[in-house]
């Protein structure tokens, strides 16, 4: 009886702590860079809900390749980047003006 209440109580537990998402396995300079990549988030709220997402569905384990990782201009990023209505404008611009997509996305989500 003991045993099945300990089984029960730690069943419990996991389903109050499991939120029902799994967690992405990325390399420690995969988690590192999507970490650093929140400072450019153009809010503190979005930069607090930036990091949040990064720790809710991502954790540190063997590397990625699938993971989208890019560097332009200095910048390093990986995954998607959630982008200010301001930031889309200047994407939309860049991409009109000849830049490719990717590189606009990310410069423009640094330097706005």
């Amino acid at each position: 009886m003991m045993k099945i209440a300990a089984v029960a109580g730690f069943l419990a537990l996991i389903t109050f702590a499991w939120d029902g998402t799994d967690q992405q396995e990325v390399s420690k300079q995969q988690y590192q860079t999507m970490t650093e990549q929140c400072r450019y988030a153009d809010t503190r709220a979005a930069r607090a809900e930036c990091l949040a997402d990064v720790k809710k569905f991502y954790r540190v384990g063997k590397s990625d390749p699938t993971l989208d990782c890019r560097t332009y201009a200095g910048v390093s990023v990986c995954g998607h980047l959630t982008l200010s209505r301001a930031e889309r404008a200047c994407v939309d611009e860049a991409v009109k003006s000849g830049t490719a997509y990717r590189r606009a996305e990310v410069e423009c989500y640094a330097f706005g």
